[in-house]
């Protein structure tokens, strides 16, 4: 005796045991939110203006208050050393399902590159294009 079954099957797991369910898991949407490095550029950008306003002495002062390193808040800083448009466009940047789209380490290197011109071509060259465009 042969068995067709027609139709596609999907198997869940309910509880310890398992079986098929009727139709597919509902698709969901992808999580999105803000990316790390655009959330570390916004933070840069807070803490040179407290520094500016007086209400932090200087970077240790603020290493201190943060609780991080001076370095650290020295790699932060350093963002603000990128073009204004390249700044723009990380600032919109947004992780898609945990996957970041560039790290601050990637951008380390271009930011320490005083012309803005060479940070762009830079930019280009290390893949990634994708950046939004400013505005989007």
């Amino acid at each position: 005796m042969t068995i067709v079954v027609t139709g596609a099957l999907h198997r869940v797991q309910r509880g310890h045991g398992r079986g098929f369910a009727d139709r597919p898991p509902p698709v969901r949407p992808p999580v999105r939110r803000h990316a790390r490095v655009a959330i570390m550029l916004a933070l840069a950008h807070i803490i040179e203006t407290f520094i500016c306003q007086g209400q932090l002495r200087d970077q240790a002062d603020a290493a201190r208050r943060l609780g991080v390193t001076r370095a650290r808040i020295t790699q932060l800083l350093a963002l603000l050393q990128l073009a204004p448009d390249l700044q723009e466009r990380v600032l919109f940047l947004e992780a898609v399902d945990g996957i970041e789209p560039l790290t601050e380490r990637a951008l380390r290197p271009i930011s320490h590159v005083r012309s803005w011109p060479d940070q762009r071509s830079m930019l280009l060259s290390a893949g990634f294009d994708a950046l939004p465009a400013s505005g989007a």
